[in-house]
């Protein structure tokens, strides 16, 4: 076995800088509260490795897009961010105001007229255990990325989608936005193996929760639109204003749905952050409704489309 050269700090980040890394034309720009500053070299957006975010899926994170100047959702965000790390007494090294100041300076840094945000809450820092105490301080990351939105033709063919053997998450890992994905990343593969765009996950009473990185909705035969309750999936920023929009056109409910529900559907959808709303033709190979898709999600994904450059709070 060839010998392994022991750098000091100065080779070691030489070298680092050498280092191509996949997907960094991805990266805009990052900021790392322990250094409290902006960068825009992908190759040092990098966490340490006793962070036990890293380690352990011990954090928790939101993602949100930018177009016109304009941060979509940012409160809403931000607010789901700060509920999610109380069960896990996650506590910001700086206040939430200050958070939000820092993603919009992370967007204007991004120097992109789109693109994606992610901001990481983690635990911080101090070990390799499992023993939250041995973090003194709790780690933030906040990343402006490429991202644009799916092409029309994309939405126009619909999506297909099937019954996931990977069960819904428990309900109190559900409803935290937490950093160990590895449920959503099976739901991908299996996905990819079927051939097939959406995983759909139901809990172990048989209701539909969610998708990998989705929410799921229905219309049924009166025209209503029905949203799973958030009991075993996550209060989706999108599928939440999605209601909220559309609630005087069409009757909007929280329910229970099982996979027969989804057979009768006029139409079946998901609804997420870089999505917005997208049809679902097929399911278990069988149409949805007459198998194109549906006015509802498009109304929806209209709305939504008006609704970034009206509400999204500028940068």
């Amino acid at each position: 076995m060839p010998s392994i050269p022991i750098l000091d700090a100065d080779a070691w980040n030489e070298r680092l800088l050498t280092l191509e890394r996949p997907g960094e034309k991805k990266i805009l720009a990052f900021y790392e509260q322990r250094i409290g500053a902006i960068c825009r070299e992908p190759r040092l957006a990098l966490m340490p490795l006793d962070d036990h975010m890293a380690h352990r899926g011990d954090g928790v994170f939101e993602t949100m897009l930018f177009e016109h100047g304009r941060v979509y959702h940012l409160d809403e965000h931000l607010a789901r961010l700060n509920h999610s790390a109380a069960p896990l007494a996650l506590v910001l090294p700086i206040s939430l105001e200050e958070v939000r100041e820092c993603v919009l300076a992370v967007a204007r840094a991004a120097q992109s007229p789109t693109g994606g945000l992610r901001v990481m809450l983690g635990r911080g820092p101090g070990g390799f255990g499992v023993d939250p105490t041995e973090c003194p301080t709790s780690s933030l990351y906040i990343a402006a990325y490429a991202w644009a939105p799916p092409p029309e033709s994309w939405y126009e063919k619909g999506l297909s989608a099937f019954k996931s053997v990977v069960p819904a998450k428990q309900g109190y890992l559900a409803n935290t936005k937490n950093t160990n994905y590895l449920p959503n990343v099976l739901m991908a593969m299996e996905a990819r193996k079927r051939g097939l765009d959406v995983a759909v996950a139901f809990d172990e009473a048989g209701f539909v929760a969610e998708a990998a990185v989705a929410n799921v909705a229905l219309t049924d035969a009166t025209g209503t639109l029905h949203i799973p309750e958030f009991t075993h999936s996550l209060a989706g920023t999108t599928a939440i204003r999605a209601a909220d929009l559309l609630k005087n056109e069409v009757p909007v409910k929280f329910s229970r749905l099982r996979e027969k529900d989804i057979y009768r559907a006029q139409e079946f959808m998901i609804l997420g952050t870089g999505i917005g709303c997208a049809s679902i033709t097929t399911f278990e190979g069988k149409a949805v409704g007459d198998g194109k898709p549906g006015r509802i999600a498009r109304r929806i994904r209209e709305l939504l489309r008006k609704d970034l450059p009206e509400t999204g709070v500028p940068f």
